[in-house]
């Protein structure tokens, strides 16, 4: 009866020490996705200014475009000037829409990054209601554990006794 309490007693410690090991995994897990996200904030952060930069410039180049194209209407008469203002122009334009391109690709980054924090949120909530309920489990495994071992010890007193 004492090797069967025993027994019991070490399958108990087993499975107290890989609760133990399973709930450090996941903290692990849950730490490492934490880091993850907060880099995935940091990029939204970065591509945020990136993109608020780059509006600025893009209002800038429209603003330019808008000047020149006036000039050139006022400047017809000036055919030299105004194949000079057509070619700024026409810089110009590829410029704004080189700009336009690289705020439509930051803003669909932006919104990537958007889905993914929240998919990593989510992820990080699971693991940690997961590592909420082996904490249970442990915690429940470590009273049956000190039950099991008060009985021994009552056991072994009763034996002492007889």
């Amino acid at each position: 009866m004492a090797d069967r309490i025993r027994e019991k007693m070490n399958q108990l410690r087993l499975e107290a020490d890989e609760s133990s090991a399973k709930v450090e995994e996941l903290q692990a897990k849950v730490k490492a996705l934490e880091q993850e996200n907060l880099a995935k904030e940091q990029e939204i952060t970065s591509l945020s200014h990136k993109n608020g930069l780059l509006e600025t410039e893009n209002e800038k180049l429209d603003t330019n475009i808008k000047d020149l194209k006036k000039t050139a209407d006022e400047g017809l008469q000036h055919g030299t000037h105004n194949e000079t203002l057509q070619r700024r122009l026409q810089l110009l334009e590829e410029e704004a829409e080189e700009a336009d391109k690289t705020l439509r690709e930051t803003n669909e980054k932006l919104r990537q990054t958007d889905v993914k924090a929240g998919h990593f949120e989510r992820k990080v909530q699971a693991l940690e209601n997961e590592r909420d309920q082996w904490e249970g489990k442990y915690e429940e495994m470590a009273k049956k554990y000190q039950g099991l071992q008060k009985e021994l010890e009552d056991l072994q007193a009763e034996i002492g006794n007889i």
